[in-house]
């Protein structure tokens, strides 16, 4: 019969008890850590923990990796692509791959104890599973028939590949070419990859990879990863002067759109315009000179960027640009900004990506709110960066700009390019979330006041300091 002593992995026979340390070298822990400073920090605080545990139980440390160190190769966060180096460097002498977040926390013996029911020598896919309750286009409509039939890991509980998946997928990966389109949902884009149509394996459920926070009240006693509660310690949010909020919006949608902001986070923004084809008094609104396009709006968010620096408006240390079916709190956009230096050229949004597998870049898309630094914005500008055409995708052309000057793209899962629903409701329960959009089907106050709503500054820093904050 086995049991732990103390860190160690027991046998107990009817004539002796042999315990042994886990052998934490057959385990590679990969971060998924981002090059800007605020979660370099986080990351290597979170290094730092996994060799502490380490070093208290055996002589033999783990590797442990931070994803945007390994290459210059800017498509690594979607991971495929990466493959082929891990296959390459760890194939032949380790067991796991243990991908985790910044705010992961991991218990290492109880984690290692997890691994050890599954036979290292098969193709394991391990997570705690997600699934979408309807099909969402966020996923392109996958699964029509049965959404909830998929699983996908939630990459917040951690996950992890056997080395012999790992070896097959990236023989995979360099024999036949990744599709080189969008990466939009990756945790399940991941796993679709990973099932190959039936040919691979599933995502195999395993309970004691949690999200629960630390500090939760529930039993966690099973737990070998729970989510830090503590948040980093960043300071006082970001006074609402230092924020200046720009509306995309157009004629058609002035009585549509436009009330519904006003009735919900307008009041909380001290700056904040609204940028239009047609200037309405009432409103009111700005016609920032660019015709209204059906799509892209390249060329009003340039005009956004170049007035944002003129002396037409207060000069703020940071311009979040929002689409005017978009839901936002900027109370708890201010506490997450307290994280971020914005003397730093920071771009922060919810990241997708274009064309990864093959030299593509990264963006933040826009209708989950796009948030500049100011010297994002004066880089971008002198950079000579433009449109190609008025109705260009403006967070796309944003992306291809920022990778041509190796400014990294920030991603928070807090923001949301879609509505609530468009989510997994147990991805979404350990979140404190900043914005959703489109009104599509949904009564849009009924789902901010839900979602979004506080009743002060100082309530939405309590609710991100006491759940999500390290979600960042």
């Amino acid at each position: 019969k086995s049991f732990s002593d103390n860190g160690r992995l027991c046998e107990r026979s009817h004539i002796f008890v042999l315990c042994v340390p886990p052998d934490l070298r057959e385990i590679v822990f990969i971060l998924q850590s981002q090059s800007n400073s605020f979660h370099v920090s986080q990351a290597e605080r979170r290094k730092a923990d996994l060799l502490k545990q380490a070093h208290s139980l055996t002589e033999e440390p783990p590797v442990v990796l931070l994803l945007h160190t390994l290459s210059d190769n800017e498509g690594d966060w979607s991971i495929l692509p990466l493959l082929p180096y891990i296959s390459y460097s760890f194939g032949k002498n380790s067991s796991w791959i243990v991908f985790l977040e910044e705010e992961t926390n991991v218990k290492m013996t109880k984690l290692a104890q997890v691994l050890a029911k599954f036979d290292k020598n098969k193709e394991w896919f391990l997570g705690k599973p997600l699934h979408d309750e309807e099909s969402t286009i966020i996923h392109h409509y996958a699964f029509a028939e049965n959404p909830s039939v998929f699983k996908y890991p939630d990459f917040a509980a951690a996950w992890a590949l056997s080395i012999p998946l790992v070896v097959r997928l990236a023989n995979k990966v360099r024999d036949e070419p990744l599709k080189s389109d969008f990466t939009i949902d990756l945790k399940h884009e991941v796993a679709l990859y990973i099932w190959d149509n039936g040919n691979g394996p599933h995502l195999t459920a395993v309970p004691e990879l949690c999200t629960e926070p630390e500090d939760s009240s529930q039993p966690l006693n099973h737990c070998a990863t729970t989510l830090s509660s503590k948040p980093p310690l960043c300071g006082e949010p970001v006074n609402t002067e230092d924020i200046f909020v720009a509306v995309k919006t157009c004629r058609k949608f002035h009585s549509e759109r436009v009330p519904v902001i006003k009735k919900t986070w307008e009041k909380d923004a001290l700056f904040l315009e609204y940028y239009s084809d047609h200037a309405d008094p009432s409103i009111p609104t700005i016609n920032i000179g660019v015709p209204n396009t059906e799509r892209g709006h390249c060329g009003k968010t340039f005009a956004i960027l170049q007035r944002f620096l003129s002396s037409s408006v207060p000069n703020t240390k940071w311009l979040i640009v929002v689409d005017d079916d978009t839901l936002i709190s900027i109370p708890r956009l201010q506490v997450l900004l307290s994280c971020y230096n914005p003397s730093e050229p920071v771009c922060l949004g919810e990241r997708y990506g274009y064309g990864l597998s093959q030299g593509g870049y990264s963006y933040i898309t826009g209708g989950g709110g796009m948030v500049f630094s100011r010297e994002a914005v004066v880089r971008l500008l002198d950079s000579g960066c433009k449109c190609y055409s008025n109705d260009a995708p403006d967070d796309m052309v944003l992306g291809m700009c920022l990778n041509a000057l190796g400014l990294p793209v920030t991603h928070s899962p807090l923001f949301h390019q879609a509505r609530p629903e468009d989510y997994a409701r147990d991805f979404l329960a350990h979140q404190v979330p900043i914005s959703f959009h489109k009104h599509w089907n949904i009564d849009p106050v009924a789902v901010f006041n839900k979602w979004l709503k506080d009743d002060l500054v100082a309530k939405a820093s309590d609710g991100l300091d006491k759940s999500a904050k390290t979600e960042l």
